[in-house]
Protein backbone atom coordinates (compact mmCIF):
# COMPACT_ATOMS: atom_id res chain seq x y z
CA UNK A 1 0.00 0.00 0.00
CA UNK A 2 2.76 2.29 0.46
CA UNK A 3 4.33 1.45 -2.38
CA UNK A 4 1.44 2.61 -4.78
CA UNK A 5 1.22 5.91 -2.72
CA UNK A 6 4.70 6.43 -3.33
CA UNK A 7 4.39 5.63 -6.99
CA UNK A 8 1.58 7.71 -7.37
CA UNK A 9 3.22 11.12 -5.42
CA UNK A 10 5.91 10.89 -7.68
CA UNK A 11 3.64 10.47 -10.35
CA UNK A 12 1.98 13.19 -9.76
CA UNK A 13 4.76 15.15 -9.42
CA UNK A 14 6.31 14.03 -12.53
CA UNK A 15 2.97 14.97 -14.03
CA UNK A 16 3.43 18.49 -12.37
CA UNK A 17 7.36 19.48 -13.29
CA UNK A 18 5.91 17.93 -16.94
CA UNK A 19 3.35 20.84 -17.15
CA UNK A 20 5.67 23.72 -15.52
CA UNK A 21 8.21 22.89 -18.07
CA UNK A 22 5.27 23.81 -20.83
CA UNK A 23 3.99 26.35 -19.44
CA UNK A 24 7.28 28.02 -19.28
CA UNK A 25 8.39 26.95 -22.91
CA UNK A 26 4.99 28.64 -23.59
CA UNK A 27 5.64 31.79 -21.97
CA UNK A 28 9.17 32.05 -23.15
CA UNK A 29 8.29 31.23 -27.21
CA UNK A 30 5.00 33.99 -26.37
CA UNK A 31 7.92 36.25 -25.49
CA UNK A 32 10.22 35.72 -28.14
CA UNK A 33 7.62 35.90 -31.18
CA UNK A 34 6.48 39.60 -29.37
CA UNK A 35 9.80 40.72 -29.61
CA UNK A 36 10.04 40.34 -33.33
CA UNK A 37 6.62 42.60 -33.94
CA UNK A 38 7.77 46.36 -34.55
CA UNK A 39 5.34 49.64 -34.04
CA UNK A 40 4.60 49.47 -37.78
CA UNK A 41 2.75 46.03 -37.25
CA UNK A 42 1.05 46.88 -34.03
CA UNK A 43 -0.53 50.21 -36.03
CA UNK A 44 -1.67 48.37 -39.04
CA UNK A 45 -3.86 46.19 -36.69
CA UNK A 46 -5.07 49.28 -35.02
CA UNK A 47 -6.35 51.26 -38.55
CA UNK A 48 -9.12 53.33 -37.80
CA UNK A 49 -9.11 52.76 -34.02
CA UNK A 50 -8.88 56.41 -32.37
CA UNK A 51 -5.64 56.00 -29.82
CA UNK A 52 -3.64 58.84 -27.81
CA UNK A 53 -0.58 59.74 -28.81
CA UNK A 54 2.26 61.87 -27.17
CA UNK A 55 4.29 64.20 -29.78
CA UNK A 56 5.88 67.04 -29.98
CA UNK A 57 5.53 68.11 -26.37
CA UNK A 58 1.64 67.55 -26.58
CA UNK A 59 -1.27 65.01 -25.98
CA UNK A 60 -3.30 63.81 -29.27
CA UNK A 61 -6.25 61.93 -29.73
CA UNK A 62 -6.32 60.50 -33.28
CA UNK A 63 -7.91 57.70 -35.23
CA UNK A 64 -5.27 55.64 -37.10
CA UNK A 65 -5.24 55.83 -40.84
CA UNK A 66 -3.13 54.43 -42.81
CA UNK A 67 0.57 53.66 -41.60
CA UNK A 68 4.14 53.25 -42.98
CA UNK A 69 7.32 51.96 -41.62
CA UNK A 70 8.77 55.38 -40.21
CA UNK A 71 4.98 57.65 -40.54
CA UNK A 72 1.47 57.35 -39.12
CA UNK A 73 -1.18 58.85 -41.10
CA UNK A 74 -3.87 60.08 -38.34
CA UNK A 75 -7.01 62.12 -38.04
CA UNK A 76 -7.58 63.97 -34.97
CA UNK A 77 -10.64 65.69 -36.68
CA UNK A 78 -12.44 64.53 -39.90
CA UNK A 79 -10.37 65.90 -42.59
CA UNK A 80 -8.15 67.04 -40.76
CA UNK A 81 -5.41 64.56 -41.22
CA UNK A 82 -1.66 64.76 -39.66
CA UNK A 83 1.39 62.80 -40.94
CA UNK A 84 3.16 61.92 -38.12
CA UNK A 85 7.30 61.01 -38.04
CA UNK A 86 6.82 57.55 -36.04
CA UNK A 87 10.56 58.72 -34.60
CA UNK A 88 9.06 61.57 -32.71
CA UNK A 89 6.13 60.03 -30.92
CA UNK A 90 6.84 59.86 -27.52
CA UNK A 91 4.36 57.30 -26.51
CA UNK A 92 0.92 55.55 -28.10
CA UNK A 93 -1.39 54.68 -25.69
CA UNK A 94 -5.14 52.73 -26.40
CA UNK A 95 -3.93 50.40 -29.05
CA UNK A 96 -5.42 46.90 -29.45
CA UNK A 97 -3.06 43.72 -28.93
CA UNK A 98 -2.38 42.06 -31.69
CA UNK A 99 -0.05 42.79 -35.00
CA UNK A 100 -0.25 42.90 -38.90
CA UNK A 101 2.65 42.09 -41.07
CA UNK A 102 3.37 44.89 -43.72
CA UNK A 103 2.82 44.48 -47.51
CA UNK A 104 6.00 44.60 -49.61
CA UNK A 105 4.69 48.10 -50.73
CA UNK A 106 3.66 49.45 -47.06
CA UNK A 107 7.27 48.75 -46.25
CA UNK A 108 8.85 50.75 -48.71
CA UNK A 109 6.38 53.87 -48.74
CA UNK A 110 8.76 55.59 -46.70
CA UNK A 111 8.57 59.50 -44.92
CA UNK A 112 9.90 60.89 -47.64
CA UNK A 113 7.87 59.58 -50.18
CA UNK A 114 4.48 60.37 -48.58
CA UNK A 115 6.34 63.71 -48.15
CA UNK A 116 7.47 63.77 -51.92
CA UNK A 117 3.88 63.84 -52.66
CA UNK A 118 2.67 67.18 -50.22
CA UNK A 119 5.38 68.57 -52.04
CA UNK A 120 4.44 67.77 -55.52
CA UNK A 121 0.67 69.90 -54.30
CA UNK A 122 2.31 72.78 -53.62
CA UNK A 123 0.09 72.88 -50.43
CA UNK A 124 0.38 75.23 -47.95
CA UNK A 125 1.66 73.21 -44.82
CA UNK A 126 1.74 73.67 -41.32
CA UNK A 127 4.84 71.48 -39.95
CA UNK A 128 6.15 70.52 -36.28
CA UNK A 129 9.15 69.77 -35.00
CA UNK A 130 10.08 67.68 -32.02
CA UNK A 131 10.23 70.82 -29.91
CA UNK A 132 6.43 71.72 -31.08
CA UNK A 133 7.72 74.92 -33.08
CA UNK A 134 5.66 75.27 -35.54
CA UNK A 135 6.81 75.96 -39.19
CA UNK A 136 4.08 77.33 -41.97
CA UNK A 137 4.64 77.34 -45.66
CA UNK A 138 5.38 75.34 -48.89
CA UNK A 139 7.94 72.16 -49.18
CA UNK A 140 9.90 72.86 -51.72
CA UNK A 141 12.31 70.49 -51.35
CA UNK A 142 12.51 66.46 -50.19
CA UNK A 143 15.51 65.39 -50.07
CA UNK A 144 17.13 61.78 -48.59
CA UNK A 145 16.81 62.46 -44.93
CA UNK A 146 15.20 66.50 -45.13
CA UNK A 147 13.04 68.87 -46.48
CA UNK A 148 13.21 72.68 -47.27
CA UNK A 149 10.37 74.42 -46.65
CA UNK A 150 9.58 78.12 -48.24
CA UNK A 151 8.33 79.85 -45.14
CA UNK A 152 4.94 82.27 -45.92
CA UNK A 153 1.53 83.01 -44.68
CA UNK A 154 -0.83 79.63 -44.86
CA UNK A 155 -3.63 81.69 -46.28
CA UNK A 156 -0.99 83.51 -48.93
CA UNK A 157 0.23 81.32 -52.19
CA UNK A 158 4.11 80.61 -52.32
CA UNK A 159 5.67 83.62 -54.29
CA UNK A 160 8.75 85.09 -53.95
CA UNK A 161 7.12 88.73 -52.38
CA UNK A 162 5.58 86.09 -49.66
CA UNK A 163 8.64 83.89 -48.79
CA UNK A 164 10.04 85.15 -45.63
CA UNK A 165 12.04 82.29 -45.15
CA UNK A 166 13.64 79.26 -46.13
CA UNK A 167 14.56 76.61 -43.69
CA UNK A 168 15.47 72.96 -43.89
CA UNK A 169 14.42 70.69 -41.38
CA UNK A 170 16.24 67.10 -40.82
CA UNK A 171 13.30 64.53 -40.73
CA UNK A 172 15.08 63.63 -37.30
CA UNK A 173 13.63 66.90 -36.20
CA UNK A 174 10.03 66.40 -37.74
CA UNK A 175 7.28 65.77 -35.53
CA UNK A 176 4.80 66.25 -37.66
CA UNK A 177 3.08 67.65 -41.38
CA UNK A 178 -0.61 68.49 -42.38
CA UNK A 179 -2.21 70.57 -45.20
CA UNK A 180 -3.64 74.16 -44.08
CA UNK A 181 -6.45 73.36 -46.47
CA UNK A 182 -7.60 70.10 -47.41
CA UNK A 183 -6.35 68.51 -50.57
CA UNK A 184 -9.35 66.95 -52.72
CA UNK A 185 -8.06 63.13 -52.04
CA UNK A 186 -8.50 63.46 -48.20
CA UNK A 187 -12.35 64.53 -48.64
Amino acid sequence: MRWERLFDDLEAQLASDDAHDREAEIADRTRRERALIDLHARLLANIGDVVGWWVAGQTLTARVTDVGPDWVLVEPAPGRPLLLRLGAVRSVSGLRRGAQAPSVVARRFTMGLALGAISRDRAPVEIRDVDGRPLVGTVDVVGADHLEIAEHAGDEPRRAANVTAVSLVPFASLAWVRRLRPHPADG
